[in-house]
């Protein structure tokens, strides 16, 4: 990873270090108002050996499959401290890993799922394809990756709501509703097999599979 990497990783990292104790606290309108209703939706049909990418304090615990075998990674080592009193709090089997989407922590061909929910809109343009690829990297062949995050409606008021509040979320979430990743699903080795609105135009999940070899 190239030196301006580790300093944009660091960066977001250092973001979410310094929210992590009120994390929670900060996104309950949005947990309460209408994340917690879609988060099963998020993980709906996946099996076996499943991946959290980012997954933060663990909001996306209570979506889990039944019988999963469930993995969860942050850059945060604040965050996953939340994320492991609530995993024991819920009595949850998780394992939990600090590490950065760039450089998982995982062999190759590890997962079955892999679920990333407000993630990439907070990952560098310049991070989105190393991130991508270490994604493809641990899923199976067989194996399936979703995507869910922000985009500008292109409704003219709600896309001028959503351009004030672009302050508000890049300086409290290091977010954006304008995330690059799909620009790099071709050169990350992925390719989709649905994508759609999951809530109005301003929140869309995209499904992926490792691109097989022609």
């Amino acid at each position: 990873m190239s030196q301006s990497m580790q300093v944009e990783s660091l960066n977001a990292r250092k973001t979410y270090e310094r929210i992590a104790s009120i994390y929670d606290l900060l996104d309950a309108p949005y947990e309460i108002g209408w994340k917690r209703a879609l988060r099963r939706r998020m993980f709906d049909g996946l099996r076996g050996a499943i991946l959290d990418a980012g997954c933060g304090t663990g909001c996306n615990f209570v979506a889990y499959p039944e019988g999963a075998k469930a993995s969860g990674c942050d850059a945060s080592a604040a965050m996953l401290e939340k994320a492991r009193a609530r995993a024991e709090k819920m009595g949850l089997m998780v394992e939990l890993r600090r590490s950065d989407l760039t450089r998982l922590d995982w062999p190759d061909n590890t997962f079955d799922g892999i679920v990333a929910t407000f993630v990439f809109a907070c990952i560098e343009d310049r991070e989105q394809a190393a991130a991508l690829s270490e994604l493809r990297r641990v899923c199976k062949p067989d194996g399936e990756i979703r995507i869910v995050d922000y985009r500008l409606s292109p409704r003219p008021l709600i896309r001028a709501r959503q351009k004030l509040m672009s302050a508000w979320l890049n300086g409290t979430f290091a977010a954006t509703y304008t995330p690059t990743t799909e620009n790099y699903f071709d050169e990350a080795g992925l390719e989709v097999i649905e994508e759609k609105f999951i809530r109005s135009d301003v929140l869309k999940m995209i499904r992926l599979r490792p691109r097989k070899a022609s």
